[in-house]
């Protein structure tokens, strides 16, 4: 593989790593890069914009640096223009789940060399309301605990943030849902969270998707009737020592396309970052449409 040469780099100003953005600078120099595209940003909202203007430099390859919110919104931006630029991502946030799910060095060195010597591998996106994202979407328990956790919370506490929103909203309203899979009808019962995966690991670090693969061209859908703080600590209980699939209070399928309707609207989030409240979604499957820097597996390795 030719080792690119030009280099665009979009940066969360506010997201740290190793020796920050000057030693990102230092390691993509050391690679022999001829042409640098630099652009930063304040907040992953403003990435999209940067990206479009990096796509236009054509460069062989788009670095990304800061968390999943940074990530979703930049390969959001790569698959609507679709580019066929390959994405290294510099897991700089507070979760980086697609980071992780993908085996992406979690040090500076590691993950700048995996950009430019990893595997260019395809991944499927999910689509909700047009909008695309890597990892997963929430509505209801989920879109609500990362929509008080976001922002001023999350930087200060962290993780930690989760866990605090997590246990303020158990006892969060459970709306009747309508749920299609493929045109299909599938659920037509309260339900507090609603859930669609295109990886395994979630929001919190939970194994929430147990089959989930993304480069399938499957979404994993998944549906938590549980109320209240028992029937919550028994689902993740089953989570973290079982199959998510074998909990009374969790409904799971896989399908192309989901829709769902609720009696009430709710918070919705993608890749735990918060969107405004919805009564309905449609969520799609978009396989291949990026291309990912992952590690490249050693010989006679077959883990995913």
């Amino acid at each position: 593989m030719r080792t690119p040469r030009k280099v665009a780099v979009i940066a969360h100003q506010r997201k740290t790593l190793g020796g920050g953005l000057d030693e990102l600078r230092r390691l993509i120099t050391d690679q022999g890069v001829e042409d640098l595209f630099w652009y930063e940003v304040p907040k992953s909202k403003y990435a999209p914009k940067q990206v479009r203007k990096a796509i236009k430099k054509e460069p062989d390859l788009l670095i990304v640096w800061g968390g999943d919110g940074m990530v979703q919104r930049s390969l959001d931006a790569i698959a609507g223009a679709k580019a066929k630029i390959p994405v290294g991502i510099i897991p700089a946030g507070t979760a980086n789940l697609l980071a992780t799910n993908l085996h992406v060095p979690a040090d500076l060195p590691g993950a700048v060399d995996n950009a430019f010597h990893g595997e260019r591998h395809k991944l499927d996106l999910g689509v909700l309301n047009g909008e695309h994202f890597a990892v997963m979407a929430g509505i209801g328990f989920d879109g609500a605990m990362i929509h008080d956790a976001d922002g001023k919370l999350k930087d200060r506490m962290g993780k930690l943030a989760y866990v605090w929103t997590g246990l303020r909203n158990v006892n969060g309203e459970s709306p009747r849902a309508k749920i299609k899979v493929d045109g299909t009808a599938w659920f037509d019962e309260e339900a507090s969270c609603v859930l669609v995966g295109n990886v395994g690991t979630v929001t919190g670090g939970i194994h929430a998707f147990d089959d989930a693969k993304p480069d399938d061209g499957w979404l994993d859908v998944g549906v938590a009737t549980a109320r209240g703080a028992a029937q919550w600590a028994r689902t993740m209980g089953q989570m973290a020592v079982g199959r998510s699939d074998e909990s009374p209070f969790v409904h799971m399928t896989r399908a192309r396309r989901i829709d769902v309707k609720l009696r009430e609207p709710l918070t919705y989030e993608l890749d735990g970052g918060a969107r405004d409240a919805v009564k309905k979604i449609r969520v799609s499957v978009a396989p291949g449409a990026v291309k990912v820097c992952v590690p490249r597996q050693r010989t006679g390795d077959k883990s995913s």
